[in-house]
């Protein structure tokens, strides 16, 4: 099937993903197979669109789907027989049927893990989020997180800005910024190299609470694992906990203090028996290598990484092991204690958006600059 049949079949009336999945378990023909076995309403929309696509109104779904895309290089539609559809989707009882992406399409290709928790971190869960993504994308990974406010944004953030890759699931349409305050995050997904955003949802979709735990299963479904940073008893990252664990995937935790009410939720996750203690990135690989292998080609560079634990950023040259003495004037001048963001420092200093966050996480790591909500500052020194 093409991807104007699979635009059709997600459109179709009376349906929705766990039918549609239902139905394609027994491998019908297509169209006379679909026609026999879908409920008398869908079957009538579709033989109308098949017989008369002009007086049909999936038609326009097509129409305004293929403008959509073709309006820049960057957007796709995804559907199982495209050759970027992730094969680990097909496993969920529910996977989606069509996803409208917007980025580059390379970042499906390597070894995931969902990276979600509680909107309002500590700094603590804030530091161990940017330290986990930033480990994760050095070492070929991609973190998959919803870009929501707080753990989310702040992964995501790190794991470009780590010259990795990062997909972010929406619960809107792939053109709405959603919360508003991550404009500058959608549009480096969107842009950067090894960002990527998907939705299940058409563009020009509104974001819904409806839609936030159907895009949950797609964070944690496009993964191998799931890593909850902090969680309160009742935090929305619970319900990524439970989908991992029904999707038969792995369930890792960073452990919290009892007096840390952001925490609670990870601490009940450890209490229960359901999740594994993760206290480096080395302990999620040791119980998931094995099955990244799979991601990676064997002649890929990036293979030598996950396997021996080598820190090197995917498609990067190695990181040099310290700064030199001489530091980079006109990277530092441009910051301050305001954020600035990096396409900022991009344009204020003159060099590639690669160069750039390769000097900065040595910046960071060396204890002079440090990411922030809204882009990077200057750290004081003693």
């Amino acid at each position: 099937m093409d991807a104007h049949e699979w635009l059709v079949v997600n459109a179709l009336p009376g349906m929705g993903a766990l039918r549609i999945a239902q139905l394609l378990a027994r491998q019908p023909q297509w169209p006379a197979g679909w026609l026999a076995a879908l409920p008398s309403r869908a079957a009538s929309e579709l033989r109308l669109w098949l017989e008369q696509p002009a007086r049909s109104p999936l038609q326009n779904v097509i129409d305004e789907t293929l403008a959509w895309q073709q309006s820049a290089p960057s957007r796709h539609i995804l559907h199982r027989d495209h050759p970027a559809w992730p094969a680990l989707l097909n496993e969920l009882p529910d996977p989606p049927v069509v996803l409208w992406a917007q980025g580059d399409l390379g970042a499906l290709e390597g070894p995931k893990l969902a990276m979600v928790g509680t909107r309002r971190p500590t700094g603590e869960g804030t530091h161990n989020a940017q330290a986990f993504a930033r480990d994760l994308a050095r070492r070929g990974w991609c973190v998959v997180s919803g870009m929501a406010l707080g753990i989310d944004g702040v992964a995501q953030r790190a794991a470009l800005n780590a010259g990795g890759s990062t997909i972010a699931v929406l619960g809107c349409g792939v053109d709405v910024i959603y919360p508003a305050s991550h404009r500058d995050l959608h549009e480096q997904l969107s842009r950067l190299p090894g960002g990527l955003v998907l939705s299940e949802h058409p563009p020009g979709t509104v974001a819904r609470p409806a839609f936030f735990p159907r895009r949950n299963r797609i964070v944690t479904g496009l993964s191998l694992g799931t890593l909850v940073v902090e969680a309160t008893e009742k935090s929305g990252s619970l319900v990524s906990a439970r989908l991992t664990l029904e999707q038969n995937r792995e369930l890792f935790v960073l452990p919290g203090s009892l007096h840390n009410v952001q925490a609670r939720g990870c601490l009940a996750l450890l209490r229960q028996g359901s999740a594994h203690l993760a206290c480096s990135v080395d302990d999620i690989i040791a119980d998931l290598g094995h099955w990244a292998e799979a991601f990676i080609p064997p002649d890929d560079d990036t293979k030598q990484g996950v396997s021996a634990g080598v820190e090197r950023p995917s498609n990067q040259e190695p990181l040099p092991e310290s700064l030199p003495e001489t530091l980079p004037d006109d990277l530092l001048t441009s910051l301050s204690a305001t954020p600035t963001p990096i396409d900022l420092l991009v344009h204020a200093t003159g060099v590639t958006v690669s160069d750039c966050q390769q000097r900065l996480l040595m910046l960071e790591l060396d204890g002079w600059v440090s990411q922030q909500a809204g882009g990077w500052v200057r750290l004081p020194r003693p």
